[in-house]
């Protein structure tokens, strides 16, 4: 038995042990610390493309990176492009001319903007969805694969073959996206037991399948006539959605206030969604630091898309993304919220732009950028061909200390580029506009992946991440299988209305968003064949009444 004064030490020991445990926990986060031969935890420069093969691949003039390969190039252009737009901005701040916007005694008011969905284009959804067929969950599965062969994706683990059983792979699928799990949905279907289910999900679903699966029906989407009016072929948002899962959260980094949920535990499904209303690309990612993910979903993603410009909320912004964004040739244009409190940068003296210098906080180190611009290129260069994963490299340098140089370069690119972005936001209404838009799809298709995922009242029992993974990928592929099925049949209603007289003009159509369920049965028995009552064209039938139904159809 230990004296008081043994057991004084020992406690003293434990706080000691503890506490060297969690600084090694930290410097390995910002990588003061790293493990050789570790995939993770390994130094970030081991991580990035070697400097031999980089030195040949810009000698070459090979580097995939949309800036300069010098730094004198880039800093001869970009503080030119910066005082420019300052000038331009400062002008109209000073004229009180920017449209919804007033800069005066230091302060910044954006008015927000009103609501422009026309009450007409309102009434045209709701008639063409009126004439949608009343269709199971499962019937427009079947039919979205008999027009893209998405289920084909699936293919055998060890043969590579598609599975030969579809729609039980796809019951399966539909088992991840409802959160029912594989025992109640072999309750709740017909064509296969449990064992059934179990194994085809086992040998048939996993994300190297999932992934073209999706691409599939979101490039299907993407070259369908109607999307064409939905929205831009190059534009796209991402957004997180909240799920509660089992358990307490706090203990586990699970939690983040800003989703409302207390303490308890919580996954983040974050998914990349075009200005088609096509999701393309989805992760479950922890609750915080969605900023990280932004660019993995642009750069990894399967489907046949060239985006140019980039939208998401406050969660999704940081200076290294805005930098690192703009070193891969996207169009980071994110709503920022409390826009006067994020401070712009500029290279001469904020005293130039009177109307703007409050809001100035100083020069953007151009000579940090300078020295460290080859390891800033080789960083891109390395995201952009997959040597390492932009989130994993974002968040292991958000999380390095101030004095790494590529961390703080990448940053001082990203107060420019910020900078720029912002003073586009005060000039153009235009660029809000359709900002907001384009977050008001990613709203409309979380109501949507809300209603599909009902069980457990949305609640996730899968502790692990590949299932949490699961999850999000089968729920990311059933609801752009909704997507195009609505899409196509609002097609042919629409091409029924018209040819009835009804003529909706193509400019209400821009409001539409094929994303309402009422005339769907997400719900109960998953029965596959039980509606099959296709006409001759192929087709189910559309319905003749045209009366008016709740639903969320104008985005």
């Amino acid at each position: 038995m230990l004296d008081s004064g043994s057991k004084g030490h020992a406690e003293q020991r434990r706080i000691w042990e503890a506490a060297t445990l969690l600084a090694l926990r930290d410097r390995l986060r910002a990588g003061d610390i790293w493990v050789a031969g570790s995939r993770q935890w390994r130094a970030v420069e081991d991580q990035l493309i070697p400097p031999a093969l980089f030195a040949a691949m810009r000698e070459a003039g090979l580097l995939p990176v949309a800036v300069p390969t010098t730094a004198e190039d880039y800093l001869a252009g970009r503080p030119a492009l910066l005082e420019r737009r300052l000038s331009e901005v400062n002008a109209k701040a000073a004229a009180d001319t920017l449209e919804d916007v007033r800069v005066s005694g230091g302060e910044m008011k954006i008015t927000p903007l009103k609501a422009i969905t026309p009450e007409a284009a309102v009434d045209a959804a709701e008639r063409l969805y009126a004439m949608l067929p009343n269709t199971r969950i499962t019937a427009v599965l079947d039919d979205v694969h008999r027009w893209t062969g998405f289920a084909d994706a699936f293919t055998h683990l060890h043969t590579g073959m598609p599975a030969t059983k579809l729609r039980v792979v796809l019951t399966a699928v539909l088992a991840d996206a409802t959160n029912m799990g594989l025992t109640r949905m072999a309750d709740a279907c017909s064509v296969a037991s449990y064992r059934e289910l179990a194994w085809n999900a086992g040998w048939h679903l996993r994300e190297d399948t999932y992934r073209p699966g999706l691409a599939i029906i979101a490039n299907a989407l993407q070259r369908h006539p109607l999307a064409a009016l939905f929205g831009a072929a190059d534009v796209s948002s991402s957004d997180g959605q909240a799920f509660l899962t089992a358990g307490r959260g706090e203990a586990l980094g699970a939690h983040n206030a800003r989703h409302g949920h207390g303490r308890e535990a919580a996954a983040l499904f974050y998914t990349h969604v075009s200005s088609r209303h096509a999701p393309f690309h989805t992760a479950s990612i922890p609750p915080s630091g969605e900023a990280a993910y932004v660019i993995d979903g642009l750069l990894y993603h399967e489907a046949d898309l060239a985006i140019s410009v980039h939208h998401t909320d406050g969660g999704g912004v940081s200076d290294h993304v805005f930098a690192l964004a703009h070193l891969l040739g996207f169009r980071f244009a994110p709503r920022i919220p409390n826009l006067a409190d994020r401070k712009l940068y500029a290279f001469g003296s904020a005293s130039t732009w009177p109307a703007l210098a409050p809001f100035i906080a100083g020069k953007p180190d151009d000579k940090l950028v300078a020295a460290q611009w080859d390891d800033v290129l080789r960083m891109a260069a390395s995201v952009r061909t997959g040597t390492v994963s932009a989130s994993p490299l974002l968040k292991r340098l958000g999380a390095y200390p101030r004095q790494n140089g590529l961390a703080l370069a990448l940053r001082e690119i990203g107060r420019i580029e910020r900078t720029l972005h912002a003073l586009d936001w005060l000039e153009r209404p235009g660029l809000r506009r359709q900002a907001t838009a384009e977050l008001n799809k990613g709203e409309s298709r979380n109501a949507l992946a809300r209603a599909v995922c009902f069980h457990r009242l949305g609640r996730l029992h899968d502790r692990t991440a590949l299932a949490q993974q699961h999850r999000a990928s089968g729920l990311a592929l059933v609801t752009a299988a909704i997507a195009l099925w609505n899409t196509v049949y609002l097609g042919r209603a629409l091409d029924a209305a018209r040819r009835r007289g009804d003529l909706i003009p193509d400019a209400l159509l821009t409001h539409f968003a094929p994303l309402g369920w009422q005339h769907l049965n997400l719900t109960g028995d998953y029965l596959w064949g039980a509606d099959a009552s296709l006409g001759p064209d192929g087709f189910r039938p559309l319905r003749g009444t045209a009366a008016r139904l709740p639903t969320a159809a104008a985005a």
